[in-house]
């Protein structure tokens, strides 16, 4: 009969363990062992976070405008989510009791050097763009100029991937990060006891990892700067952000 798949940390832990050569057939972990893993497998979780290919989604969530300079963003803050380590788009909506509401797009600020440019941070008006600061272990997030109570704010970010609390935690992932998970924490584990690489885990690790990353690639469409599209660019659509047609 065919084994389940892992569906715990513990499961994990103990193929890990088991790939590593920490463990023999029949043997059980002990208590500091399971412990140290679990930790391991946290860490590991959390650098996966901050890699764009690793997380299976991007979710948007708004905020009101109250013409605030900033607004938090994390848990308990004005945008009550688990705190981002960036911003992957943001937009904000006018009209948004009507039946056709508008969206424009913000335009990312990557740095504060760039933020810090602005003269009037005051100014009431369209908005254009947005600035986060990725302060712990509440975020900040700066729109500029300050959008009123008129403008809903939409901000984009990664999917938080599952942090852990216990080994019986049930793993609420989709199933082809089990076997990343696993032959990477195999990855983790051989420094920890002092063990050789093994080579073919290696590669298994990195090709875990490839298969997801396939997976969850989106590559936006490649935009021409308006700088560099001169006169011959058509008629702008301020409703899409586009441009219609083209003169000869």
């Amino acid at each position: 009969m065919a084994s389940p798949l892992p569906t715990t940390p513990r499961d994990l832990i103990n193929l890990s363990l088991k790939t590593a050569n920490v463990l023999g057939v029949g043997q059980t972990a002990a208590a500091e062992d399971m412990n140290d893993a679990f930790n391991l497998l946290n860490m590991l979780m959390a650098q996966l976070q901050r890699r764009r290919y690793m997380i299976y989604e991007l979710v948007t969530v708004s905020k009101q405008g109250t013409g605030a300079l900033s607004y938090t963003v994390g848990p308990g803050g004005d945008f009550d989510i688990a705190r981002p380590a960036k911003l992957e788009s943001a937009f904000f909506r006018q009209n948004q009791n009507t039946p056709l509401p508008v969206d424009y797009p913000l335009e990312i600020l990557r740095a504060r050097e760039d933020y810090n440019r602005i003269s009037i941070k005051n100014l009431n008006s369209f908005p254009r763009y947005a600035f986060y600061d990725a302060a712990y272990p509440i975020g900040n997030v700066f729109v500029w100029p300050l959008p009123s109570n008129q403008y809903e704010i939409f901000l984009t970010v990664m999917q938080q991937l599952q942090q852990f609390q216990n080994l019986s935690d049930t793993l609420a992932l989709p199933p082809e990060y089990s076997a990343a998970l696993m032959w990477n924490l195999t990855l983790e584990l051989y420094p920890f006891y002092g063990l050789p690489v093994n080579s073919v885990a290696e590669k298994k690790a990195a090709a875990s990892l490839s298969i997801i990353e396939e997976v969850n690639a989106q590559i936006p469409m490649l935009q021409m700067p308006i700088a560099l599209r001169g006169n011959n660019t058509g008629t702008y659509n301020i409703y899409g952000d586009f441009y219609i047609g083209s003169s000869p």
